[in-house]
C-alpha cells in the first residue's frame, strides 16, 4: 500500500530488513559494502562494554541511513506509526501540539487551534526545558511524545524556553481529547473566513461544505473569503489537490518529478467541477509554518492569480513522501519526488513567497523567536534551480506601513493582526461598514 504524504514534520526513523532475493540481485560493490556492515555489527556485539541485542544494532543502523538522505524519510514503528495515523483521521488524548526534534531538543512547531496548547499561549519555536519537572533534553521524540499526551482531564506543566525571555515559561494545561478538524469557518461582516489547520482525509469535502455554509449564513454570496494556512504543516496529498481544485476552473495544480524523467501532473475539475467560490475574491494568509500540502495550495493559487497570498514566506518544503505499509505497526515513509507549482517553480529551500508582506504584528515576540525553515534542517534536498535563498529572505527588513506595536494593537482589540489586515483587503470592497463589520472583536466562549 502506497499513499503520497506531505508534511513538513520529521519523525524518528527505524527499521527495514532487505529480503534474500533483493541481496542476491546486488552487484560486486554492494555486496562489499554489505561486509563492512557485517564486520562492524559482529566486532560491537562481541566487543562492545554492556551486551546489545540484534534487534537494537539493527534499529540504530537503519535510523542512520535513513538520516543520511533528508529529514522527512523515516521508518515508522511504535508510537511514531500511530502519530502518522492520528495526523491523517485520528483522535489522541493531549495538549495539541505538533512537535519536532532540533539538536537533541524538543521543539514546538505548531499549536492547534483552540487546543489546549495554543489556549495557554505556547507558540511555534518554543523549546521544551521539562515535562512535569522532568529535564526533556535527552529524550527521543517517541518519548517526548508519550509523557505530554494522556487521558483527558489529567494536568501537565510544560517549563518553555523562548527566544527573547530571560528566564523559563511554566505553563500548567489539562489535556484534552484532541480531535482532527482540519477545517474551520465563521463568518466576519460579510467576508467568509476559512482556516484549514491540516490536509487530513476529507479536508477538500469540508473545505467545500464551509464555502456553501458560508454563503447559507449570510443569505447571499460574500465579499469574499480568506483562507488561512498558517502553522498548517501539510499532510496527504489529494487533500491538497481538492482544496486547490475548489477554487480553479482549468489548469493544473502541482506536478511531482521523481528519479530520472517521471512526472505525474494534477489539474483542476479532477475532482470538483467548476470554482465553488464563483470567482469571489480570495485572500490566502501563510507563515512560516505553512508548509508542503499548504504550499500547494497557495503555489497554484498564486500561480493562477486566483488569489493574493499575504503574510510570511512559507517553510519551503517541496518534497513528497510516500508511505508505504510493512505490516502491522510498521511503514516507512520515503521521497519519492520534488513537487512543482503550475508555473514550474519549486518551492523547496524558498517556499512561498507573499504577494503582499504582513509580519504579525500582534505577536510580542514575532521579532525574536527564530523561524526554522527547511533550508535550516539538516541534509535538507537541494532546491534543482539553484535558488539563492538568502535573496528571498526579507524578515529583518523593515516596512514603514507596519509600524504598530502588540500592546497598541491589543488596546484596539487586535489579537491577530495578519488576519485583521486580510479581512480589512477584502472588507473594503464593501466599504467602511464592511471593514468596520468584519474586523470586529470575536468574544470566544470560554471552554469548560
Amino acid at each position: 500500500m502506497r499513499r503520497p504524504l506531505l508534511t513538513a514534520t520529521a519523525i524518528v526513523a527505524a527499521l527495514a530488513v532487505i529480503p534474500p532475493a533483493a541481496m542476491a540481485a546486488a552487484d560486486t560493490d554492494t555486496y562489499r559494502e554489505f561486509d563492512q556492515f557485517l564486520d562492524v555489527f559482529q566486532r560491537i556485539k562481541a566487543n562492545y562494554v554492556d551486551k546489545v541485542d540484534d534487534k537494537t544494532l539493527i534499529k540504530g543502523a537503519i535510523d542512520g541511513m535513513l538520516a543520511s538522505l533528508d529529514p522527512h524519510s523515516v521508518y515508522e514503528t511504535g508510537i511514531e506509526y500511530d502519530n502518522l495515523r492520528i495526523m491523517t483521521d485520528g483522535a489522541y488524548g493531549g495538549l495539541g501540539l505538533t512537535v519536532g526534534m532540533d539538536d537533541g531538543a524538543v521543539k514546538v512547531i505548531a499549536p492547534q487551534e483552540d487546543a489546549p496548547g495554543d489556549r495557554a499561549g505556547v507558540k511555534a519555536g518554543d523549546l521544551i526545558l521539562r515535562i512535569n519537572g522532568e529535564l526533556a533534553y535527552g529524550l527521543t521524540l517517541d518519548q517526548a511524545v508519550t509523557k505530554m499526551r494522556g487521558a483527558p482531564g489529567s494536568k501537565i506543566t510544560l517549563s518553555l524556553v523562548r527566544a527573547g525571555r530571560d528566564k523559563p515559561i511554566d505553563v500548567t494545561m489539562v489535556r484534552e481529547r484532541i480531535v482532527q478538524k482540519p477545517v474551520k469557518w465563521e463568518v466576519r461582516g460579510d467576508v467568509g473566513y476559512i482556516n484549514i489547520n491540516t490536509f487530513s482525509k476529507d479536508t477538500g469535502t469540508e473545505t467545500r461544505a464551509a464555502i456553501a455554509a458560508i454563503r447559507q449564513s449570510l443569505g447571499h454570496a460574500p465579499l469574499g473569503y480568506v483562507v488561512d494556512l498558517r502553522n498548517n504543516g501539510g499532510g496527504l496529498l489529494q487533500e491538497a489537490i481538492a482544496v486547490s481544485d475548489l477554487f480553479l476552473e482549468r489548469g493544473e495544480i502541482v506536478s511531482q518529478r521523481g528519479r530520472g524523467n517521471d512526472i505525474d501532473r494534477y489539474y483542476a475539475e479532477s475532482m470538483f467541477p467548476g470554482d465553488a467560490a464563483k470567482g469571489l475574491p480570495v485572500v490566502v494568509l501563510t507563515d512560516a509554518g505553512t508548509a508542503s500540502a499548504s504550499e500547494i495550495v497557495a503555489g497554484a493559487l498564486q500561480d493562477h492569480h486566483r488569489a493574493v497570498v499575504m503574510g510570511e514566506r512559507s517553510f519551503g518544503k517541496g518534497s513528497v513522501q510516500s508511505v508505504i505499509e510493512l505490516g502491522p505497526q510498521r511503514a516507512l515513509k520515503i521521497t519519492t519526488a520534488r513537487y512543482y507549482t503550475p508555473s514550474g517553480h519549486s518551492v523547496q529551500e524558498g517556499g512561498i513567497e507573499p504577494d503582499i508582506r504582513v509580519p504579525q504584528l500582534s505577536d510580542p515576540d514575532y521579532k525574536d523567536r527564530p523561524v526554522v525553515r527547511e533550508a535550516d534542517l539538516r541534509r535538507h534536498l537541494l532546491n534543482e534551480a539553484k535558488l539563492d535563498n538568502g535573496a528571498l529572505e526579507e524578515d529583518s527588513k523593515e516596512d514603514p506601513r507596519f509600524t504598530a506595536t502588540a500592546d497598541g494593537l491589543k488596546k484596539q482589540g487586535v489579537e491577530d493582526f495578519q488576519l485583521n489586515y486580510a479581512l480589512k483587503t477584502v472588507a473594503r470592497l464593501g466599504g467602511p461598514a464592511q471593514v468596520a463589520a468584519a474586523t470586529r472583536p470575536v468574544v470566544k466562549p470560554v471552554a469548560k
